[in-house]
């Protein structure tokens, strides 16, 4: 059984020896054609060692009986020393240091366990990390820098002259840029101001191209209308009232999909279809890539766009210092150039935009889509027709890994660097490192869009329904809306069931008062709500009932601006909270107590209190509160207290049995009986009950009155 182990054991210490001396490619395991032959060796193997491991006497009486053959005996402590040994040599090649080598200081059992545990967990973790590099899901990310920051530089003295090379061949430390706090607000300039009302989120399209169904009135020129009357002899509650009569009849077709009727109606195309011709990809430095900053570029980007049959989109996005964030950068590709657009500078104009991205008979490649199509309707009003979202087409394909990452390496054997991904996109001008991150996400979008297609064909075996379904997928996409998180005086309760915490009456008040003062400053400041105060600050001021401004502030580590800056509206809502009168949970002892319902004894159905299967459905149903009866017992034959008509059904029985206490001696002193008259008492219940059986001798021995 140990012998085929043995044998691979002596290949791999030769193959690793090998590494040493000869430096060579890569080549299959010796003795086998390839790594699949070994893989099928090597179950084999362990397969046949644990049939063979099942089939050993068993620990009990059958192995004691075969240990106690001196033959059986020998053989057993041979293949033991055997097995570790082959064990020991396993963990030593894997570099384990707790390999049992020496396997005399090592003579428990248990510690021979805990040192296999050690070295499986070793190795599997070696496998796990070697696995995923090979797929391309884990790699040394290396920490960016905003521009212009060098890195810290070692200075090298007396006292760590010995680190210093430790330091060369090392990364010099240093972070990670997630924000930055010295940036301009790219919102100042806007030319339209955000709207972070607590309303329903309006289109913000008034011009409808490629339309079969004409853009609703309400929706036409909406730009140069104002949303509310001015009336200066009307007051404003009033001028309000009478803008919703108005705008009521017209709500259904303001807040419908503008593109839901060509959404509906749209065919694929045939030649989408079918099988496509695979062109390979230029190299990133080969192709064109074009900055779009100007509303003259725009225009001519979409007139080359209206001339193309396909082309690939992606955007960058940016949450954490805007209430319902912003689109900072938008990537397209052709196949002959690439264009990023400035869409901070150019926001109010990206409208133009629609006639290329709704026209239906041009492709247009997202990868993980379902975001991206929101963030365009937020901020640009721009809609897309005709859409094939490469993160479906991976999930049809049972890909595994559905990330843009994978299919980069997959298909086009490209590394990407996702170290940019989390960095602050609102940063003008945008370093040469970030922009060649943000070209890659679309340059080989195309390509990996065709060989999909090519894969779905192939695997449907020349039928079309595989492509049909992603076309649907994606289509769902396209008809997604957005939608502003609207305030309600419920909202507070989705995150307090998210944050799985108890809080009491004072301390819901101010977790109710202290959500919606954050959902208030975030929209007035128009900053994220993780911005103005975290959801963890929030819970811990909140649990804490701080009494003064500073116990706010011991709260929050680091102090949010916002908080810093509201302290003393904070303080007096943690007040106003801590005036709310404190419910206590009800316990047990303050419950009303009430007799048993049922006449007959507790203990002729249930074996104890929580057993059920007795009961009739119809008292399970009609059961409230459970409440004690001082009455039960489990082992006294004592009828309970009659019962009332309005004490509930389902009830809990208190045992009486205690360890340090003799309930006898208590009822000895309410009866009033003396030990005569006890002990013949107990010699009589002694043959109803045999526990008592015990206090009767005791009694017994006892001397006369």
């Amino acid at each position: 059984m140990a012998a085929p182990a043995a044998g691979v054991m002596d290949d791999m210490e030769k193959s690793g020896a090998s590494k040493g001396t000869e430096e060579q490619p890569l080549e299959p395991i010796p003795g086998f054609p390839d790594t699949e032959a070994f893989v099928k060796y090597a179950l084999g193997t362990v397969v046949g060692a644990t049939k063979a491991s099942t089939g050993l006497p068993q620990c009990g009486d059958e192995y004691d009986f075969y240990r106690s053959f001196p033959g059986f005996r020998a053989f057993c402590d041979a293949q033991d020393n055997h097995l570790l040994h082959c064990m020991s040599r396993i963990m030593q090649y894997h570099g384990c240091r707790s390999h049992l080598k020496d396997r005399s200081k090592v003579t428990a059992l248990e510690d021979k366990f805990d040192l296999l545990v050690d070295a499986n967990d070793a190795v599997l973790e070696r496998v796990g990390i070697l696995l995923d590099e090979a797929s391309g899901v884990h790699r040394n990310q290396e920490p960016i820098l905003p521009a212009g920051l060098q890195a810290p530089k070692t200075i090298i003295s007396s006292w760590n002259r010995k680190g210093s090379d430790l330091s060369k061949k090392g990364k010099a430390e240093t972070f990670r840029l997630l924000h930055a706090k010295n940036i301009p607000r790219p919102q100042l300039r806007f030319r339209q101001k955000i709207d972070n009302s607590n309303t329903p989120f309006v289109p913000k399209i008034f011009v409808k191209p490629n339309a079969q169904k004409p853009l609703p009135e309400v929706l036409q020129n909406r730009r140069d209308k104002q949303q509310r009357p001015e009336d200066l002899d009307v007051p404003p509650a009033l001028a309000d009232f009478i803008h919703q009569q108005r705008m009521k009849q017209n709500e259904e077709d303001m807040f419908l999909h503008p593109y839901q009727y060509e959404l509906d109606h749209f065919v694929c195309l045939e030649s989408s279809l079918e099988m496509p011709e695979i062109k390979p990809f230029l190299p990133l430095n080969d192709v064109p890539c074009h900055f779009i900053t100007t509303l003259d570029d725009l225009v001519q980007l979409n007139e080359k766009l209206l001339q193309c049959s396909e082309f690939a989109v992606d955007l960058e996005h940016h949450s954490y210092r805007s209430f319902l964030g912003l689109t900072c950068l938008m990537q397209i590709s052709t196949h002959t150039d690439d264009y990023i657009i400035d869409v901070l500078e150019l926001r109010s104009d990206l409208f133009i935009l629609n006639e290329s991205f709704t026209h239906p008979a041009i492709v247009k490649v997202f990868h993980g889509a379902d975001s991206d199509i929101e963030w365009l309707q937020k901020d640009f009003g721009v809609y897309v027709v005709n859409m094939f979202d490469t993160h479906q087409a991976s999930r049809l394909l049972n890909l595994g890994r559905n990330s843009l990452d994978h299919l980069l390496r997959l298909y086009c054997n490209v590394e990407s660097d996702k170290k940019y991904q989390l960095a602050d996109w609102r940063i003008r001008p945008l370093p040469e490192e970030m922009l060649q991150y943000a070209r890659a996400d679309t340059h080989y979008l195309l390509y990996i869009y065709a060989k999909m297609r090519a894969e779905l064909l192939n695997l449907a075996n020349g039928q079309q329904n595989l492509l049909h379904s992603v076309w649907q997928r994606s289509k769902e996409i396209c008809l997604k809306r957005f939608m502003k998180p609207i305030f309600t005086e419920e909202s507070y309760l989705e995150l307090y069931q998210k944050l799985k915490k108890h809080l009491n009456t004072q301390q819901l008040a101010a977790f109710r008062l202290l959500f919606a003062w954050r959902d208030k400053m975030a929209r007035q400041e128009d900053e994220s709500t993780g911005y103005v105060l975290p959801n963890h600050m929030l819970m811990k001021i909140s649990e804490e009932l701080p009494k003064e401004p500073q116990g706010i502030i011991a709260c929050c580590n680091p102090v949010p601006p916002l908080v810093r800056q509201q302290i003393n509206e904070l303080s007096l809502l943690i007040q106003k909270a801590r005036e709310k009168k404190l419910m206590k949970s009800e316990t047990n002892s303050a419950k009303k107590k009430g007799p048993m319902p049922n006449p007959q004894k507790m203990e002729n159905y249930l074996f104890g209190p929580h057993d059920l299967s007795k009961t009739p459905m119809g008292q399970l149903l009609l059961a409230g509160a459970a409440v004690e009866i001082s009455t039960g017992s489990l082992f006294k034959d004592e009828d309970p207290t009659p019962p009332t008509p309005h004490s509930p059904v389902a009830m809990r029985a208190k045992a009486t049995i205690a360890v340090f206490n003799d309930p006898e001696e208590d009822e000895n002193e309410k009866t009033g009986l003396s030990q005569s008259e006890q002990k013949a008492r107990n010699i009589m219940e002694s043959f109803d009950n045999p526990f008592r059986m015990v206090r009767c001798l005791s009694l017994s021995r006892a001397p006369p009155d």
